[in-house]
């Protein structure tokens, strides 16, 4: 679980590095899952190691959100006075994602078709 754990926090490092290297206006967690991303793509696999790292992750994943509910409680006089902005972002970003998975899923769903129609034949 160690090595999953350090192969995670180095992506994380190494996507941070680049975000502020080159000044980019992006999350650098976010580029380092990229990252770990193209890695998985380029290997195939995931390994053991990293398998037993997001288990040991998501077993726990409920201590995570701890921190966020004591965030909100603490700035719960901002968010009384923004509340409206608050509901409609929430609302617009839950519908904007469920449409984007909706045209996900079916291109992935027709890759696959057309995958299992050339092995067909």
């Amino acid at each position: 679980m160690v090595r999953g754990l350090t192969l995670l926090f180095l992506c994380q490092l190494v996507g941070e590095a680049i975000v502020r290297g080159f000044d980019i206006t992006f999350p650098g967690p976010v580029l380092g899952m990229a990252l770990l991303l193209a890695g998985m793509a380029a290997f195939g696999r995931t390994g053991p190691a990293l398998d037993d790292a997001a288990d040991g992750i998501l077993r726990n994943l409920s201590l995570l959100f701890v921190p966020a509910a004591v965030g909100v409680m603490q700035q719960m006089g901002l968010i009384a006075a923004n509340w409206l902005a608050i509901a409609v972002a929430v609302v617009v970003s839950t519908v904007v994602t469920l449409i984007v998975t909706v045209f996900t899923f079916r291109g992935v769903a027709r890759m696959q078709a057309r995958m299992q129609a050339r092995r067909r034949s």
